[in-house]
Parts: C-alpha cells; structure tokens; sequence
C-alpha cells in the first residue's frame, strides 16, 4: 500500500468513530443519516481535495480542522488533543496557577471570550464577552483545542501572554496580559431606594452561594423587602452552586436535570426542609453570564419564583469527560447537559430573560450606527444609564 492510501485509510478511520455518533445523534432517514453515509461523503470530499485542490494539501492540517469544525458544530467548549497536547495538559494544567482570567468557548473556529472574569488581568484589559483570540504566543488560534489554548494562557503569576485579539469593531489588537493568582470577588451588597437590596456575585465558585444568602441576611435586616440579583459576567462556578443559588428561593419544584446519551436522567429539586427567602426577586443577567449563574437563573424565571431581566446567557451548563484516544490523544467533550424545568438545553439556549434589555455598550458598538438600528419606540438614555437595573426597579415597583 502506497503512502498515499495509507493516509487517506488513517484518516477515514479516525473519523469513523465520530460520524457513528454524528449519525447516531442527527436521527433522521436510514439512508441518508447511516454513519457509513456520512463517512462515504467525508472520503469523496477528502480524495476530491487530494486530485482536485491547486496544490498538494497537507492532509494533517485538513484532518485537524474537519475534526475541530466537527467538534464546535456540536459542542463549543470540546477539544480534540493529539497525543503530545495531551500529554503536556495532563502534566501541567493543574500544575500553572497564575492567569488572565478568562472564560472561553470555540467561535468561527478560533478561540472565543465567554467573560473575563471581574478584576482580573484580562477585564483590567477591557477583553469582553464576543471578543475573539486570534492568536496566543504568537501560535494562531485557528482550530487550536479549546483545552490547549486554556493551557497556553496559564503559567507562573507574574509573567506575561501576549495575545492578538479581535474586538467586535476589527482591527487586530496586541495585548500583553500579566498572569496573577485568582483574587477573592466578594459578594457586593447595597441598598436601594424603595427598599430594594441589591445583591451582586461576580462569580459562583465554592462558597459563595452561602455568602450570597449571609448578603441577602443582613439586608433584611436593613429593612430590604425586595431584591435585585445581578448575576451580569458571572460565569465560574460548576452547575451544582447554580442548583444551591436556586435552592435559597425556591420552596419546592424541579431546579434542573441532567441527562446525556449514555447518562440517565438525573433530577435536581428544591429542598423543601431548608429556609427560604421570599421576597420578590428580579435576576440580572447579560451574554456574560454562563455556567452555574444560568442554571439558576434559569430555574427561578421558569419555576416564576423571579424575573429575569437582561440580556439571552451564553450558554454553557454541561458535564464533559476526556475520553481517551487510541493514539494517545482525547476528545474532551460534554456528555451531558443540564435543562431547565421547561426541558431546555440551557447549553444550547441559555437562559432568556422575558425581560430583554441591551446594555448600553452594546448598542453603542453595534455594527450599525444609524438611528434605524434603534426600536422606533426606544427612549432616549442618559450616558452610563444601567439600563437593565433601572428595569429591574421598574418590575419591583408593581
């Protein structure tokens, strides 16, 4: 067998066992959605590509960036990793605690912002959510691993990435970011007019439901009888902090489920023995929010314990696994997804508010800036107006 065959047999079966779970997943006609069709397709494309293309394609690359783009179209946040990126992530990731302070997601193929996570290097930056990393240490991201590019941005604290970034207006722009250790975001607490407490977490991570219910505790006594919970840019946390975040205002009722293909369905409700905060209760939320924030908010808008006002959330609740290759390499990828009480992928849905509100910034950068991109009905808005806030207030006041 020549050296050409070889290749193009390699290849094919590589991607046998993806389009068996491709075409197990679609679900349509036998005919046209049988693995064997799909793999029929892909080995045509693949030799047309090979007698047909201008020139002699490297057939590693073609095969790096049909498994990423097969990867993103069913999952964002999957990585495919070839023997030696796994290696060195399995050595080091846990090993590099200093970073940037991002959150990421695959986006048109490159490596996509979810959120920079308040205070920390990359939102000192002015990096957001839609931004795009068009390169990480000078090596593009194009069809880069998600997991890969989450690696190369950790490192020692103190030292420094530099990045090439695309912003929403594009015009590449360098950036040298300054790796720190995470800081603490404490709960942020005041009060407002009317008695409404306000009530922000800028993250979900261990521990900070409790103090979210200890914030909510002490405005009580501060006289608040309604409530504004931001949850705007909060994207850490696991899904289960969202399922506890729920927990503390809902009486009873489903929160969510988990549910994947070879993963059976497992039911999260409220518990009924546990106190609860009554009062009414508004939710922030903006294309920031993503992963345990979601989940919550989710379950409170569709359990009509609270109003959600704000922006669609990124859409990130999911259970992944690495599953190891033949080659030494893994695909790492969501095996399950968590729904909310509706029955809805909040991974592929997010969370929409019944409340839509564009933030300010958003419609300053929008790509058209003429008044035709405005509502006809859409007032006029004092600079640095929170929008979505005022909302909020407007809700509570009923």
């Amino acid at each position: 067998m020549n050296s050409r065959a070889k290749v193009i047999v390699v290849v094919s079966s590589t991607f046998l066992v993806l389009l068996l779970v491709l075409g197990s997943v679609m679900g349509k006609s036998a005919s046209t959605d049988s693995p064997y069709h799909h793999l029929a397709v892909y080995t045509e494309v693949l030799s047309r590509i090979k007698s047909e293309y201008v020139e002699e394609p490297d057939l590693k690359s073609v095969t790096l960036g049909a498994l990423n783009g097969l990867l993103e179209s069913i999952d964002p946040f999957a990585s495919y990793l070839n023997a030696d990126q796994y290696k060195e992530y399995q050595k080091n990731f846990d090993t590099y605690k200093g970073d940037v302070g991002l959150v990421l997601s695959k986006r048109f193929g490159y490596i996509g912002v979810v959120s920079a996570i308040p205070g920390s290097p990359a939102a000192k930056a002015g990096l957001t959510t839609g931004d795009i990393l068009e390169s990480i240490k000078g090596i593009a991201t194009r069809d880069m691993p998600l997991a890969y590019a989450e690696l190369l941005l950790r490192g020692l604290p103190g030292t420094t990435v530099d990045l090439m970034v695309l912003r929403r207006r594009p015009e590449p722009q360098k950036m040298t970011l300054t790796r720190a250790l995470p800081g603490p975001l404490p709960v942020q607490t005041k009060m407002l007019a009317n008695d409404v407490g306000y009530v922000r977490a800028e993250s979900l991570a261990s521990g900070k439901v409790k103090e979210i219910a200890a914030a909510i505790t002490e405005l009580e006594k501060k006289g608040a009888k309604r409530f504004v919970l931001d949850l705007r840019q909060c994207a850490t946390g696991t899904p289960e902090e969202g399922v506890a975040l729920a927990d503390l205002f809902l009486e009873k009722g489903l929160i969510t489920y988990l549910q994947g293909q070879r993963v059976a369905r497992k039911d999260f409700q409220a518990d009924a023995s546990k106190p609860k905060f009554k009062e009414p209760l508004v939710i922030l939320a903006n294309r920031g929010t993503a992963g345990a924030a979601e989940v919550a908010a989710a379950a409170l808008q569709d359990d009509k314990r609270a109003e959600l006002v704000g922006e669609r959330t990124y859409g990130d609740a999911s259970q992944r696994k690495a599953i190891s290759m033949d080659d030494g390499g893994a695909v790492i990828l969501s095996v399950a997804k968590y729904y909310s009480p509706a029955g809805k992928a909040i991974q592929d849905t997010g969370a929409v508010p019944a409340n839509l509100v564009a933030e300010a910034d958003v419609v300053a950068e929008s790509d058209d800036d003429s008044d035709a991109a405005k509502p006809d009905n859409e007032p006029e808005h004092k600079a640095g107006e929170d929008l979505m806030l005022k909302k909020a207030l407007e809700l509570l006041a009923k």
